[in-house]
């Protein structure tokens, strides 16, 4: 038997692990929240891969992204993410795309893809890809904040109509109303946001707090609903 991923077939048995391996998955945001969501979909026997993100890593990430280290500064976070995928699975199928996602991008190919990942931080290309999401009747887990966050223990999968005290998740609810667009899985902590101690600010913009758990906690709790929902067929039989 190959020892790969004998401790989850221990749990989820061999039929479950033969479908996961077959299942691409397309993840929008290769950052704290997306580089862990992918680690964990990867070592729970996902094997195709689309990553989108047009970021490289930098200094800033070395606190929280766990493809942040001093021998990745300045390469692409697609390609490293990648090369981390091949040497977990050799035989894993990543297609990259170093891009920012805007509202109607036409450079990404959803053909055969089986769920969506949003982990980017724009409110516009968020509600695009649920909107395609929904045309496509493609499963998908949007994220919502995790920035100025301490509480990893308050992150939960909801529908984004049940939550609360979440900025993002409140702005996305309205334009999702003004659709007519239900039924959204997110993500979510309804901890409030902290106020940071120290602001720094780039350009225009105050650059928001993180720490390397919050994050991290919100990608791997993303991931485990995506493999329950991928299996929950054969858990009810």
């Amino acid at each position: 038997m190959d020892e790969n991923l004998i401790r989850t077939k221990m749990i989820y048995g061999n039929e479950a692990i033969d479908l996961l391996k077959n299942k691409k998955i397309a993840v929008f945001g290769i950052g704290g929240v997306g580089g862990y969501v992918v680690e964990a979909l990867v070592r729970s026997g996902i094997s195709n891969f689309i990553l989108v993100d047009n970021d490289k890593v930098s200094k800033s990430n070395l606190n929280r992204q766990i493809i942040a280290l001093n021998s990745t500064l300045g390469k692409y976070k697609v390609d490293v993410m990648k090369e981390r995928i091949l040497d977990i699975n050799p035989n894993a199928k990543v297609e990259t795309y170093k891009c920012f996602y805007l509202p109607n991008c036409k450079e990404i190919d959803f053909n055969g893809v089986d769920y969506i990942i949003d982990a980017i931080d724009t409110v516009t290309s968020k509600i695009d890809l649920i909107v395609k999401s929904k045309e496509l009747n493609i499963p998908l887990i949007s994220s919502m904040g995790t920035a100025n966050k301490i509480r990893p223990n308050e992150f939960k999968i909801v529908d984004i109509k049940k939550t609360e005290m979440d900025p993002l998740a409140k702005v996305i609810r309205r334009e999702l109303r003004v659709r007519n667009i239900e039924n959204v899985k997110v993500c979510y902590s309804k901890e409030a946001p902290l106020k940071p101690i120290i602001e720094v600010v780039e350009g225009k913009r105050i650059i928001p707090g993180s720490n390397a758990f919050v994050p991290a906690s919100a990608g791997l709790l993303i991931a485990s609903e995506v493999i329950k929902d991928l299996t929950s067929d054969l858990f009810r039989k």
